[in-house]
């Protein structure tokens, strides 16, 4: 009988000890989570709302009338203000009527302008144009050639080191530009000398 017993007992303890070797094999997290001894913290990244799935409805839109302008359609201009000004999306429907704001700031600005405002700026630009005097037009009688002002590479290397050398921004200082210099009618005259 105690072959029985000693059997019965080395048998319990293999089986023991090979469900405690599969069990440990499958420790990966998964054992403990299925029986509850761990918490799954939800992640933050991937909760997301979702919508109703279904909206109650609204008592308060009418139905629509043939040939009637659209409500959410809306004008080329205020399609452009809204782009430009995205604020405007948010204000609402604009009325057209200025505000009392708007009107007192408009009083306190004074008159208005007059209708033919910019033909008179156009008037006082071209009266107010140096004229060129006869000695400029005489010495300098060449028109300028138009051409882009061109950056003087070493220069402007030494301005760039200058500037590394004492901890300032590239931006500091000027930048040097080759210049053109100007000849009148009397230098081009001698100028294959």
């Amino acid at each position: 009988m105690q072959k029985h017993s000693i059997h019965r007992h080395t048998t319990r303890a293999l089986l023991l000890a090979g469900s405690a070797l599969l069990l440990a094999g499958c420790e990966t997290g998964g054992l403990a989570r299925t029986f509850g001894l761990t918490r799954d913290a939800p992640d933050e990244f991937m909760v997301t709302t979702r919508a109703p799935l279904s909206l109650p409805p609204d008592y308060n839109l009418r139905p629509p009338r043939p040939g009637a302008p659209r409500p959410q359609e809306q004008s080329e201009q205020q399609q452009a203000e809204e782009i430009l000004v995205p604020q405007t999306a948010l204000a609402g429907p604009n009325t057209g009527a200025p505000s009392p704001g708007q009107l007192a700031l408009l009083q306190q600005s004074g008159p208005s302008a007059p209708a033919d405002i910019r033909r008179r700026v156009d008037q006082d630009a071209r009266m107010d144009k140096a004229d060129d005097g006869f000695i400029d037009k005489l010495l300098y009688w060449r028109k300028p050639n138009g051409k882009e002002a061109v950056v003087d590479p070493n220069a402007e290397a030494q301005r760039v080191k200058a500037n590394a050398a004492l901890g300032q921004s590239q931006d500091n200082g000027t930048t040097p530009i080759i210049q053109e210099k100007r000849k009148g009618w009397f230098q081009s005259l001698f100028s294959w000398f």
